[in-house]
């Protein structure tokens, strides 16, 4: 059965159900929702829900939860997360699994309040101090916001990292139909690592301070050989209408949404145009999209932001027939401009190449 959601609180009913007991975070626009959710249903659940002193805190008080095992979550938009990063840092070089979730609003600095997808470097780089990843699932609908915090959660717990949600303002604030899972995960992975008390057992100490640089480089090793595995195993994409398209729009989020109805009409109209939307941003789904711009002629990134995931287009695809269209400060684009855009780049591409006729 589908229920009427808004995207904030179906992360919130989602991590719920896949067994998230504490969550502690502090209000910012556009996700207070997500936080005003918790706070009610999470105590009907038997867990803990506290509004912490400030975003500093919040992560540290994740840091706690999850090294006793708890399935555990907080959440923020951009200029908190800023405020979370050394946090996080600490969380990826302890191995702790936890979810982040990210509702991005518009900057840099504090910007304001409409949707934006300008945290994308912030997310895919780590975002803190140190050598290390995370993790980035993007949703692009309602639907995903429960999907994908419940996959969260999994693979949170299977490579024991944290794991962020980036979604948009947008998609925090949209409501609709959704399917939750039919049941509530009631047994949570076994975590013999935790600290949980030592009374029968030898100790559990979590630490990330390494003062001989040997064993730190050891430490650093071990953690790049599981950011390898994440990206061997883990890189996912949605692909619509990419066989033997001549031009390749890559989006994710709510703008592939929009860049979706552009492609159709497109397509509609004679222009063989395809998209590509990644699904983890990191690990960036480049074989994905290297195997589908390899038939294409041109590759047209679209994101709210003024170019960011456009590095890792290029990096999978090379520079030379990337385009970009951008819009900031929380415009949102048009699938009418987006179209626009297809069209000039199909005046060019026919301009260099023999383009497949329709």
């Amino acid at each position: 059965m589908k229920i009427l959601m808004k995207g904030n609180e179906a992360i919130g009913e989602a991590a719920v159900l896949a067994g998230c007991r504490y969550f502690f975070g502090y209000p910012i626009t556009p996700q207070t929702e997500l936080l005003e959710y918790l706070s009610r249903r999470l105590p009907e659940a038997g867990g803990v829900f506290l509004q912490a002193e400030s975003e500093i805190a919040a992560i540290n008080m994740v840091y706690g939860a999850a090294g006793a095992g708890a399935r555990v979550m907080t959440s923020s938009s951009g200029p908190g997360l800023s405020l979370k990063q050394e946090g996080i840092s600490f969380l990826a070089a302890a191995e702790l699994p936890c979810v982040i979730v990210n509702v991005m609003r518009g900057g840099p600095g504090l910007g304001g309040i409409q949707p934006s997808q300008a945290d994308y470097f912030q997310a895919t780089r780590g975002g803190g101090h140190g050598d290390y990843r995370l993790p980035v699932l993007a949703p692009a609908c309602v639907q995903e916001m429960v999907d994908l915090t419940v996959r969260a959660f999994t693979l949170a717990d299977q490579y024991r990292t944290p794991v962020m949600i980036l979604a948009d303002g947008l998609l925090g604030q949209m409501m609709e139909p959704v399917e939750l899972p039919a049941a509530p995960v009631n047994e949570l992975p076994a975590k013999p690592w935790a600290t949980t008390g030592c009374k029968g057992r030898q100790k559990n100490i979590i630490n990330t301070l390494y003062l001989n640089p040997e064993e730190l480089e050891a430490v650093n090793q071990r953690l790049q050989e599981k950011f390898a595995a994440i990206t061997k195993k883990e890189a996912r994409a949605e692909e619509y209408l990419v066989e033997n398209a001549d031009i390749i729009v890559v989006a994710f989020g709510i703008v592939a949404r929009i860049a979706k109805e552009a492609v159709k009409v497109a397509h509609a109209q004679g222009i063989r145009a395809g998209l590509v939307r990644p699904v983890t941003l990191w690990p960036f789904p480049e074989k994905i999209l290297a195997a589908a711009a390899a038939r294409a002629k041109a590759v047209l990134t679209v994101e709210m932001n003024a170019g960011q995931m456009i590095e890792d287009v290029r990096l999978a695809v090379g520079n030379e027939r990337v385009h970009f269209y951008g819009r900031m400060g929380g415009m949102v684009p048009t699938s009418k401009a987006i179209l626009e855009q297809i069209r000039k780049i199909g005046g060019i591409v026919r301009g260099k190449y023999a383009v497949r006729p329709a």
